[in-house]
């Protein structure tokens, strides 16, 4: 079964959210969006408090290869300014954060491989 662009990116980030929630984070905000950017998962880390930037990219096969590959260094820079939007639109001047991401290949819908890349850059 083949989904669509959409449906693809929503199951992945459902996915990831549910990894981390399991992990103890908090899901502070989801699909937060600045202009034309987006940022999937904002969450707080529970070991340091650590406020979390969270990329996710799902793919269903390796036809554009691995899901990570796609996080190019244009889009490393876009989340990066996102994330200065969004501290600035909520006025959190002095934060620990960091950049995450989900790279999820659903080959199989019922076993998808999921890799946690912390720190990512």
């Amino acid at each position: 079964m083949n989904l669509d662009r959409k449906e693809l990116a929503k199951r992945g980030e459902e996915l990831a959210a549910k990894i981390l929630t399991d992990k103890g984070f908090e899901i502070i905000e989801r699909n937060y969006r600045y202009g034309h950017g987006e940022i999937d998962i904002i969450a707080i880390d529970p070991k340091d408090g650590c406020t979390v930037f969270v990329e996710v990219k799902a793919r269903q096969n390796l036809e554009y290869g691995e899901p990570e590959y796609a996080i190019t260094k244009n889009k490393q820079k876009q989340i990066r300014k996102i994330a200065e939007l969004y501290l600035y639109d909520k006025e959190i001047k002095e934060i620990d954060c960091r950049f995450d991401v989900f790279a999820i290949l659903f080959q199989d819908l019922n076993n998808p491989v999921v890799n946690h890349y912390e720190n990512a850059f």
